[in-house]
């Protein structure tokens, strides 16, 4: 049986671009992922799609699973010969109880290893614009739980000392005794007035910073209604917070924004979207699937070398293309001699990290923009081979073919509406969650249509459409809802700079 280990890894406080790279590393050669509460479910992207993954969180002292049996999973699993990563949020070492599991897994001689992650308070206090230590204010600082074992009280720490020996302060855990925290704190010795920041849901686009100072910060907290989890950080450093606060005054901070489109292709909006400081949500009204018979494309590429031109509207045509290319036994040197043509530039970048480069991108990136510069440079006579999907606009074919040219339309692949979504995105309709969805397309517009129907108006509530391009605009419109906005040209990049500008308004 192979050698089973344990990696403790920390996942960080939330925002899953934080996580290490050698976290990243693990969780790819994981078999089995056992993760927390606040380890963000994102991360779980990274393990093989047939690892096994097991929630043992707790929220609020609800344990889903007891540490106790936790200790027990992790080594029966490890045991068992099986590559174990233990996802923790934060980092393992740092109120994380990681000790007490490596502690566990050492007295039973089951391997293991510690991938370190960034703590939660070093985090909240970044993203909120706190400088844990500055030469001018304070170069101390201290890490404490404001929740500690059940039998040990908060009493027990030296509050003297706490109040009055160290410049910075942050508290873990500690929102349910915020008011002991705060009373102790001033009886030893700290000025009322000290400024005191609360962070919840720290580096992610939910976060809410509070502050305060010890005499206020609880009740403060209890009138805005502030939960766990968040960290509390006291010390003058907090003053420092309106100067070099930056995450939560980018331009779409705290906006929360549905995407539809498939999910294999939204990785580069989301991260768009997230350099804005939005929340995103993916859930694909739309679904890519192979065409119901393939010989018809098979049959066109085999004979690629004797068209004039090689058309190619979407990333998932040019993926459908130089998949059967390569099914087919041949390569990018059938493609000699071929001119090729894209819609747009995601296109063409597809095209070129198969080491080729687009002969022609027209200036509008539509059918009909692509229309006009081919018929601009003449087309009678010359074939062209248009790899499509199975539902499409015939603007692009009939408009060749009426100008004398042959074209070859294969489908190359079909979108088809996924099932299961409906009552994902009922929720956050119903509970007016969203402020827009985006539209990269009319399916996933036409897709969400057909999964409510008429009760679609009743439940889009506050959110707001937004569209990639006019063709997309055309369907929402037709169904007689209104489009906040569409960009100039119809790319992810110009949406996203479009719903800044719009926000910012």
């Amino acid at each position: 049986m192979p050698n089973g280990k344990v990696t403790l890894v920390g996942a960080g406080p939330g925002d899953p671009g934080l996580l290490t790279l050698k976290g990243q590393r693990s969780l790819e050669q994981a078999d089995v992922v056992i993760y927390d509460y606040l380890a963000n479910p994102l991360l779980l992207g990274h393990a093989p799609e047939g690892a096994e993954k097991i929630y043992v969180g707790k929220v609020r002292g609800k344990h889903h699973l007891a540490q106790e049996q936790t200790n027990a999973l992790l080594a029966e699993k490890a045991a068992a010969g099986l590559q174990v990563v233990r996802l923790k949020g934060g980092d393992p070492y740092i109120f994380g109880r990681g000790g007490e599991e490596a502690a566990y897994l050492k007295e039973r001689g089951i391997p293991f290893e510690v991938v370190p992650g960034v703590t939660a308070g070093f985090a909240a206090a970044a993203y909120a614009g706190i400088p844990l230590t500055h030469r001018d204010v304070t170069t101390s600082l201290a890490l404490l739980t404001g929740h500690e074992r059940p039998e040990r009280k908060l009493s027990s720490l030296d509050w003297e000392k706490l109040a009055t020996g160290l410049g910075t302060l942050i508290f873990y855990m500690g929102m349910t005794n915020l008011k002991v925290i705060s009373e102790q704190l001033i009886a030893h010795g700290r000025s009322p007035e000290t400024p005191v920041a609360v962070v919840q849901w720290a580096t992610l686009p939910r976060q809410r910073t509070l502050v305060g100072s010890l005499q206020t910060i609880a009740a403060d907290v209890a009138r805005e209604g502030i939960e766990p989890p968040a960290i509390i950080i006291i010390g003058e450093v907090v003053n420092y917070r309106e100067t070099l606060r930056w995450y939560d005054s980018l331009p779409l901070f705290g906006k929360r924004i549905l995407i539809t489109r498939p999910r294999a292709q939204a990785e580069a909006f989301v991260q768009l979207l997230q350099r804005q400081g939005a929340e995103t949500i993916c859930i694909p009204t739309i679904g890519i699937a192979p065409p119901d018979d393939l010989q018809p494309l098979d049959e066109a590429v085999r004979q690629v070398a004797d068209f004039d031109s090689l058309i190619l509207t979407s990333v998932n045509g040019v993926d459908a293309f130089f998949e059967r290319l390569a099914a087919n036994r041949l390569d990018i040197r059938s493609l000699a001699g071929v001119q090729l043509i894209v819609v747009g530039p995601k296109t063409a970048e597809a095209i070129e990290k198969r080491g080729l480069r687009p002969d022609l991108i027209p200036a509008r990136y539509q059918a009909e923009g692509l229309v006009e510069e081919l018929l601009a440079q003449g087309v009678k006579g010359k074939r062209f081979l248009y790899p499509r999907a199975k539902v499409v606009r015939p603007v692009l074919i009939e408009a060749l073919q009426e100008a004398g040219a042959e074209v070859v339309a294969p489908v190359a692949y079909q979108n088809v509406r996924p099932t299961g979504k409906e009552e994902m995105i009922r929720h956050l309709l119903s509970e007016g969650e969203l402020d827009a969805i985006t539209f990269s397309s009319s399916s996933t517009f036409d897709n969400l249509v057909a999964m409510f129907g008429d009760e679609l108006p009743s439940l889009q509530g506050r959110a707001e459409f937004f569209s990639i391009g006019p063709i997309t605009s055309d369907s929402i419109r037709k169904h007689g809802f209104e489009v906040a906005l569409e960009p100039e040209k119809s790319t992810l990049d110009d949406l996203v700079a479009a719903m800044v500008e719009y926000y910012q308004k």
